[in-house]
């Protein structure tokens, strides 16, 4: 499963100000950027539904030239809700109760389908007057071209191509040109990182596009086609990696269910998320367990 809230949380983070000045370049015109502080996770809870909501980015920056502040909340929609507006306007209204700021709500659409349009507003209206008319701002990722970000230099916009609208066809090409961008930005090793997870997460290739990916990137004769490699190699690094430490997993899980029977799936998780250095330690500690609530306790021991 693809954690869809940690990526764009970290991606929107790490590249606040350059994401404000790809799609909202004129809050650049009365914020002071050194202000930015991003303020504690955010939970409410829905009484209606039941749930706990939890609010994706919100973080306070400061009026240019005056001593006062603002809030920007972020919240990414990886899949299709009803009542989004519904929902931003209560967050809104809580936000608002708390810290008694003007707030700017952002919604980013995420997801692959529908490409119907979303809404902005959410509005109560009553047969002689209009009660209520909050609005936000909605970027929609499918329903933005990714050709027309193609000439910003900007981090950003490199991560967010892949999510964007493009043909079966043009995967490839789209992938080629998200990578040629972030070598061309000359980020740290730590940011560039994030940006190539974030892009092989959202535009990952099957064999024949791979093929067609190597093919083109050769053809192309681009500059920064060694370094691309490299972030390509690191990939599939890190994809063998993952294989590696996933059979591990299993072998460990069969090992305990003929030593105790049942293993539930609590437990199953907890093994799912150890290291490959600890499930290696696991393999040797199993030896000695007598019991599952032996097997807990090493579990713990983990944390």
């Amino acid at each position: 499963m693809i954690d869809h809230d940690r990526l764009f949380k970290e991606l929107i983070q790490t590249f606040f100000w350059e994401f404000i000045e790809l799609f909202l370049p004129e809050v650049l015109d009365y914020v002071d950027k050194d202000s930015l502080t991003f303020l504690p996770e955010e939970i409410f809870i829905d009484v209606t539904a039941g749930e706990k909501r939890k609010i994706d980015i919100l973080a306070q920056v400061k009026w240019s030239g005056e001593d006062s502040y603002f809030l920007v909340h972020i919240e990414n929609q990886a899949y299709t809700q009803k009542e989004i507006e519904r929902r931003m306007f209560h967050y809104f209204a809580r936000l608002d109760a708390k810290y008694l700021l003007p707030i700017f709500p952002i919604v980013i659409f995420s997801y692959d389908e529908p490409k119907r349009l979303e809404k902005s507003q959410y509005v109560v209206n009553f047969p002689n007057r209009k009660i209520l008319e909050f609005n936000y701002h909605a970027i929609q990722l499918n329903n933005l071209n990714w050709r027309n970000f193609l000439n910003h230099k900007n981090p950003v916009a490199a991560a967010l191509m892949a999510k964007m609208d493009f043909t079966p066809a043009e995967r490839v090409r789209v992938k080629i040109e998200c990578l040629r961008m972030l070598v061309t930005l000359q980020l740290n090793p730590a940011k560039m990182q994030l940006i190539s997870g974030f892009i092989d997460t959202y535009l990952k290739l099957n064999t024949t596009e791979e093929e067609q990916f190597n093919t083109e990137l050769k053809q192309a004769n681009l500059v920064e086609e060694e370094q691309v490699m490299e972030i390509v190699t690191s990939w599939m690094e890190k994809g063998i990696e993952q294989g590696i430490v996933q059979g591990e997993q299993k072998i460990i899980k069969r090992q305990l269910e003929r030593k105790f029977q049942k293993v539930d799936s609590t437990v199953e998780s907890r093994i799912d998320s150890l290291t490959s250095t600890q499930i290696e330690n696991l393999a040797d500690a199993i030896l000695d367990f007598q019991s599952l609530e032996d097997l807990n306790t090493w579990l713990k021991q983990q944390q």
